[in-house]
């Protein structure tokens, strides 16, 4: 195993601890959403701590869970086409849009977002709303984080797909004499 095989596969398996982590998560904000609602309608009680962690957890598990979501191929496509190719072909696209739509985005949302983080971590930013969570600096911080691990597990996929593709690591296609 090369090096960049290491750094692929510790990408990976980075990915892979935060999105369970993220999953857990996810019970969290399902269960704090439900006492939410419970309170709010059964007993005409609300907070905004609990509304606004109900946004942090949101934010948080969107945030950090795209990577293992990329790592998985849990993301949005549009199948009309893509199913209808080969291995290759997708590998193909997929390195494609990577370059075109992921890597730009990421980079992007990064380089706009440092400043936005940056100013919100000088004044310690704090939620305007009373009974509100304080450190907004901390949630904001995931912003580039999140699209950073997404950016990583970007590349770790682009460089599998250039090692097949260098390789020729495809089964025969349908109709192909061995």
């Amino acid at each position: 195993m090369n090096v960049f095989d290491r750094i692929v596969h510790w990408i990976e398996i980075m990915n892979e601890y935060i999105g369970r982590i993220v999953g857990w998560l996810m019970l969290g904000l399902v269960l704090l959403v439900t006492g939410d609602v419970v309170s709010r309608y059964l007993f005409n009680t609300g907070w905004v701590a609990i509304q606004e962690t109900e946004w942090w957890l949101f934010s948080i598990i969107f945030l950090m869970g795209a990577g293992y979501t990329y790592l998985h191929e849990g993301h949005v496509r549009v199948d009309i086409v893509y199913s209808r190719l080969s291995k290759k072909g997708q590998d193909y696209v997929d390195l494609g849009c990577a370059f075109i739509f992921l890597f730009p985005l990421c980079l992007l949302v990064i380089m706009t977002s440092n400043r936005f983080v940056a100013a919100s971590w000088e004044v310690r930013e704090f939620s305007p709303d009373p009974g509100g969570l304080p450190a907004y600096y901390i949630l904001k911080a995931f912003i580039p984080l999140g699209f950073g691990l997404l950016a990583i597990q970007g590349m770790a996929k682009v460089y599998k797909i250039v090692k097949r593709l260098r390789e020729d690591q495809y089964p025969p296609e349908k109709g192909d004499r061995a």
